[in-house]
């Protein structure tokens, strides 16, 4: 990535499989563009803003994370929280996970009902609060929805899904899976984490973005038939919004065709973050539990301090990654988020682990406790 004039190896692109700047995925865009223009379908798809091609998207997308049909989605966030308010009333429960993604937690927002929050991926405490929920729906007439993610953006950590899916043997409820980050890099065939887990059927409501593994815009949910047309005709914000433009979609179509037919696409990505993973392992970096490709690394310090760190790795060592901090994660912690993708090298792993290591002893001898960091 080119920043202001600096050309820098870059670990917080959303693109997964190298599907950005893939020649055929350019070319289908390009020519999507071409045939269509921006602006058309001109229309919400209840009205005029339906077309085949939408259609044959959500066929292929169903059929390929193992359930009967799906909804195309303009935005991946907002799609969250629209699917949230169209599934609940007030008389409805949830149970949802601790660290749960904003969109989850801002859909929730919305919901008149009751609401329950069970400690991160901990069953013990999913299953109490699932007793809460059923009794408080016994009052109220409604129904149960527990949320949680396939891969957990921020620690990397999959979802229980097993183990939640097995408390529906004490339990009534659905279950809806955010899996963003599982959806193209999860399972045998990149169908997500709920393939991964062997656990496709268990899970009632499917839903991921095209903002990370399809280097794309918008998002999609798939579920029963009946439930996916409900959602077609009852959520607000695509009943009432522009349907996803058609560049868009003729490029999703490339780029899922690609995301099927090319496994060494995955395999790739998978080499560069077991080996990112494995290095910051063996030079002693907590990476915390991850079990996916998404690489957090943990270390001490102050807002201050990560702020400077940043700035010393993309000024003086051209790498460029994202920071987390307080409140995000506990005081006096600094989060360095690597995503790995398809088109990382063997190299330029090599280079980030050799920074990360120099950085990590700067860190410790209160290097970056000075007001300035020097750009060489």
């Amino acid at each position: 990535m080119n920043f202001r004039g600096k050309e820098l190896l870059v670990w917080s692109l959303n693109n997964y499989l190298g599907l950005a700047n893939h020649p055929e995925v350019r070319k289908a865009d390009e020519q999507g563009a071409a045939d269509f223009g921006m602006a058309y379908p001109m229309g919400a798809r209840m009205m005029s803003g339906n077309s085949k091609y939408h259609e044959q998207l959500e066929q292929e997308l169903a059929a390929f994370v193992g359930k009967p049909d799906s909804f195309l989605l303009n935005f991946g966030y907002q799609g969250m929280v629209s699917i949230i308010d169209a599934l609940l009333d007030r008389n409805d429960v949830v149970v949802y996970d601790g660290e749960s993604h904003a969109c989850i937690v801002d859909g929730l927002r919305l919901h008149m009902g009751k609401r329950f929050v069970y400690k991160h991926n901990n069953i013990d405490d999913c299953r109490k609060q699932l007793e809460r929920a059923t009794k408080l729906a016994e009052q109220t007439g409604g129904g149960i929805l527990v949320i949680t993610e396939g891969v957990f953006g921020m620690s990397g950590a999959q979802g229980k899904l097993k183990e939640i899916i097995d408390l529906k043997k004490d339990f009534k409820f659905r279950l809806l899976i955010d899996d963003a980050h599982g959806f193209g890099t999860m399972g045998p065939t990149g169908a997500g984490t709920h393939e991964a887990q062997n656990c496709i059927d268990g899970v009632d409501v499917y839903f991921a973005t095209f903002a990370k593994s399809m280097a794309g815009i918008g998002a999609f949910v798939a579920s029963t038939e009946e439930l996916t047309n409900y959602f077609r005709y009852n959520m607000r914000s695509q009943t009432f919004a522009k349907a996803l433009p058609m560049p868009m979609v003729i490029g999703l179509l490339k780029r899922l065709e690609l995301l099927k037919n090319n496994p060494e696409l995955r395999e790739k990505l998978w080499q560069v973050a077991t080996t990112l993973q494995h290095g910051l392992k063996e030079r002693g970096f907590d990476i915390g539990v991850t079990d996916t490709v998404v690489t957090p690394v943990f270390l001490k310090g102050e807002l201050l301090e990560a702020t400077a760190l940043t700035m010393d790795l993309r000024e003086n060592y051209g790498i460029f990654c994202s920071i987390v901090v307080y409140p995000v994660i506990p005081k006096g912690m600094i989060e360095l988020r690597l995503i790995p993708t398809a088109v990382h090298t063997m190299e330029d792993v090599q280079r980030t682990l050799d920074a990360f290591s120099e950085v990590a002893e700067k860190l410790e001898n209160g290097y970056y406790k000075e007001s300035k960091i020097p750009v060489t």
